[in-house]
């Protein structure tokens, strides 16, 4: 398995690969070299936690500590994301993306949030620059204006 390469010609296509990518039922295997081909090498991906009770409530991974990070069981046990909306400004082969999302575990538990990703177009294609996302378990709604599916 690997990228689809009609995905990553457009916006849409890049982030929903992603997402299809990031996401399973319970024992799926993810094609982690295909997730590395969404991402220039040196892209970012950051969470921004909604726990007070944590000192630094930001972390920060490279792509493989992220991937390293999925390995965990609780991802295994099934994970799956999908968009609810999606706002894009694009200018001469930047983009940032605002992408609302809808999360459930495989307990049942479930979340809303926001993705934002940096991208940016060359060599006739799009590429994650960086990703952060947080989501709304401290009790503050996605704006309405991001779900817009």
């Amino acid at each position: 398995m690997s990228t689809n390469p009609d995905a990553v010609k457009t916006i849409d296509g890049i982030v929903n690969e992603m997402l299809h990518i990031v996401s399973g039922e319970k024992g799926k295997k993810r094609d982690w070299d295909a997730f590395r081909k969404l991402f220039l090498s040196t892209a970012r991906l950051t969470i921004r936690y909604q726990d007070s009770t944590l000192a630094m409530p930001i972390e920060t991974v490279t792509l493989d500590e992220f991937i390293e990070y999925m390995q965990d069981e609780y991802y295994n046990e099934g994970f799956i994301e999908f968009e609810l909306g999606k706002s894009v400004d694009e200018y001469n082969g930047i983009a940032n993306v605002f992408q609302s999302y809808y999360v459930r575990d495989g307990k049942g538990d479930s979340e809303m949030g926001i993705n934002g990703y940096q991208l940016v177009y060359f060599k006739d294609r799009w590429w994650i620059a960086n990703l952060v996302w947080t989501g709304d378990k401290n009790g503050i709604p996605v704006p309405k204006k991001y779900l817009n599916k």
